[in-house]
């Protein structure tokens, strides 16, 4: 079975760093959105844009169901990531943080944590910009990633 990356498509910052990858690696890429913020096709044969109707976790719903264990999904979502390691999937943020077993569970609390400070009214503030070294830290990431991921 072939490596597909799936993109958590709104917002991602880095999906033109997966498109050179899945160019270099010929790998299918699915971008997944529930089109709030139109993506632009790519005109590159091997990705494919998915448009899911709106609402809360339907993008991820759709990640969730078709990924499998021999791919990689690049995400900011917490839970989204949870859920692809539940099926033995690879997750990593874009900053190049990659998910695994042993990490997940501290990430799922402290943002629950965070959901009710500001559920509350306390500053929570947001995540930082991508630098050029986070670039590079999830070219990494993405490349050890998907090996694994073919290793199976």
């Amino acid at each position: 079975m072939p490596t597909t990356i799936y993109v958590d498509g709104d917002a991602c910052p880095v999906r033109e760093e997966v498109y050179k990858v899945s160019d270099r690696l010929g790998l299918p890429v699915f971008v997944v959105s529930n089109g709030s913020r139109p993506i632009r096709p790519t005109g590159r044969p091997l990705v494919r844009l998915i448009t899911v109707e709106a609402g809360a976790d339907v993008a991820d719903d759709w990640i969730a169901e078709h990924i499998t264990h021999t791919d990689v999904c690049v995400t900011s979502d917490i839970p989204l990531a949870s859920r692809c390691l539940a099926k033995s999937a690879r997750a990593l943020a874009p900053n190049g943080k990659v998910w695994t077993a042993d990490n997940i569970g501290n990430a799922l609390a402290g943002r629950a944590v965070a959901q009710h400070m500001r559920e509350i009214g306390l500053p929570t503030g947001g995540p930082a910009p991508l630098t050029k070294q986070d670039r590079s830290r999830f070219l990494s990431a993405l490349d050890s990633a998907i090996q694994a991921a073919k290793r199976g």
